[in-house]
């Protein structure tokens, strides 16, 4: 069993991790449409957001899948989590979904039977009047249980008009100090028609040159933020407390032992993956992933009445944005048919009428 002693009194448990290159100086941060790498100047310098806390909470995530199963990794069976079938076979999970149990693949669909079965449990949080935020947990503990980690958002009116949400309890981002950019450069070669040195960029055809910008940095941190205080303030029972712990720190040790390759050109790894310790509270050594394996089980174990694994399905054909445009562009024609005389003329009234 693992010593959480440690954590009893503190209300944060704060890591911060470094980083570097699994090869080379080079890195690719993240990018952001219409913005490009986020990079900042702050007191001790230039900065630069490597990843989000938002890819950080689905690469946590990951780590608990078993893509090949499709379902949660052997260590975690008897987990709490939603399945969504198409037509007999596998389509997404809860554990899968950016927004998790707020999936349009469960709520938005014509089996409207997840949607119920949350109203049904929920039965008490209306649309007015405080939170039972108590509640709220014992439900999400019980339907998907990554929700009280990893955060969730019911967006649906139907469901407390919409109100009901829990912020983050594990966070994470990976920030860069000291950057500069490294530019460098290429060509996509045509060696059937090379055409003009320019090329033709839309359609593909030619030679193409262009431009990439990497980082080089002093320093790659990865900042992670359990909220111990969130954990406790569900009200839930101290065996459900140490499940949420120790599920969150399975996550931190998966991730960081395993590939933190973040894209083609960002591969990185802990300096020292071995001794990992946190600096609040003082002296907390992240246990090993073996460590950790046994320890969720256990506490898996002892809270598996209280969790359940859903199975629903989604009805509706998967279409390609292409065929929804078209399907648009029909029933427009067809509302335009519809408003008109057998003479051709419209009937529909217009202002100056």
């Amino acid at each position: 069993m693992l010593d959480l002693k440690l954590l009893e009194n503190a209300n944060r448990l704060l890591f911060s991790v470094p980083l570097r290159p699994v090869q080379g100086d080079r890195f690719q941060p993240t990018g952001f449409p219409s913005l490009g790498a986020a990079s900042y100047q702050t007191k001790d310098g230039p900065k630069l957001l490597v990843e989000s806390a938002q890819s950080m909470a689905n690469r946590f995530e990951s780590t608990c899948w078993d893509s090949e199963k499709n379902s949660p990794v052997k260590p975690l069976d008897g987990i709490s989590h939603v399945t969504v079938n198409h037509k007999g076979n596998f389509l997404t999970d809860s554990m899968l979904e950016a927004h998790r149990i707020n999936s349009a693949y469960l709520l938005a669909g014509k089996d409207d039977t997840f949607l119920k079965k949350l109203k049904k449990e929920l039965g008490g949080l209306e649309a007015l009047g405080p939170i039972d935020r108590k509640k709220l947990a014992e439900v999400l503990l019980k339907l998907d249980v990554g929700s009280l980690i990893h955060g969730c958002f019911l967006a649906k009116k139907e469901l407390a008009g919409g109100r009901l949400r829990i912020a983050r309890a594990l966070s994470a981002f990976i920030e860069a100090s000291g950057v500069q950019i490294a530019a460098s450069g290429g060509v996509k070669n045509d060696h059937v028609h090379p055409g003009k040195v320019e090329g033709d960029p839309k359609n593909h055809f030619g030679n193409i040159p262009f431009s990439r910008d990497e980082y080089v940095a002093d320093k790659i941190d990865c900042h992670i933020n359990l909220d111990l205080a969130q954990i406790r303030g569900y009200g839930l029972n101290q065996n459900v407390q140490n499940l949420l712990i120790i599920l969150a720190l399975y996550r931190v040790r998966k991730l960081l032992d395993g590939d933190l390759r973040l894209r083609t050109a960002c591969d990185l790894e802990p300096v020292d993956r071995k001794t990992l310790v946190a600096s609040r509270p003082e002296g907390f050594e992240l246990p090993s992933l073996t460590d950790l394996e046994t320890a969720v089980e256990l506490a898996i174990k002892g809270c598996r009445k209280l969790m359940e694994h859903t199975t629903v399905t989604f009805e509706e054909e998967l279409k390609s944005a292409k065929d929804e445009k078209n399907e648009k562009v029909d029933d427009d024609q067809d509302e335009l048919d519809d408003d008109l005389d057998e003479d051709g003329t419209s009937t529909e009234v217009t202002p100056d009428e």
